[in-house]
């Protein structure tokens, strides 16, 4: 898919950021389910085949159109500060937060902020102490959501996402993963379409490394 053929249909800020002439397989399967109407979506297509970029859409459409702010939900800190270097760097226009640390506080100055850069602790925080900012969500971002079913982490996680869908009513949810092993039934949970392909920028290959060289399967 050609990204001018929704011109159009992107604000014109954003449009002017994407820096792309086409879009990849998951991108465009996801925009044809609905992403621009900001219907829920779960996709599902392994690394590096463009899943934040369909996250960045949905996000920066509801900023620039004026719906909302965005929350953009990872599992590791490390991961949060990498994106929020990366959305600070793409989108200076764009008022980005990194909230990480201290899980007993409101964080009140988050209202003055867009896009919110967060970790499920933080967050699961955050709705506990009736952050202000909450109320102005209108895009939910959960990358590696496949981590619902971490023993450790995963319970918070499904909690944070059921309180959330229950305050935001009208707010738009992408969930990421390479992996899923129950797609469909996340979908369904999550209310959304779900979007999966196979394509990856490099193919992978599987092989045996001895004595010095590779011996790569058919």
């Amino acid at each position: 898919m050609d990204i001018f053929s929704i011109k159009e249909s992107l604000h014109p800020s954003l449009y002017s950021k994407l820096n792309i002439s086409s879009f990849r397989p998951a991108q465009e399967k996801a925009i044809k389910a609905g992403l621009l109407e900001r219907k829920n979506i779960l996709v599902c297509t392994p690394t590096a085949s463009g899943k934040t970029l369909i996250a960045e859409i949905a996000m920066l459409q509801g900023i620039y159109n004026k719906i909302g702010k965005a929350v953009y939900i990872v599992p590791l800190k490390a991961l949060a500060s990498e994106k929020y270097d990366y959305f600070k760097e793409k989108y200076p226009d764009v008022k980005t937060a990194l909230s990480i640390g201290d899980t007993d506080s409101s964080d009140s100055y988050l209202e003055k902020f867009d896009i919110i850069i967060t970790v499920s602790e933080k967050l699961d925080s955050l709705i506990r102490h009736k952050a202000p900012f909450l109320r102005y969500i209108s895009t939910v971002v959960v990358d590696e959501v496949h981590l619902l079913t971490d023993p450790g982490r995963g319970p918070t996680l499904e909690i944070t996402l059921t309180i959330l869908k229950q305050i935001l009513k009208k707010a738009q949810f992408l969930a990421l993963s390479a992996t899923i092993g129950n797609p469909r039934e996340l979908a369904d949970w999550l209310g959304a379409e779900l979007v999966t392909d196979d394509w990856r920028p490099i193919d992978l290959k599987k092989g045996i490394f001895l004595g010095g060289s590779i011996d790569f399967y058919d």
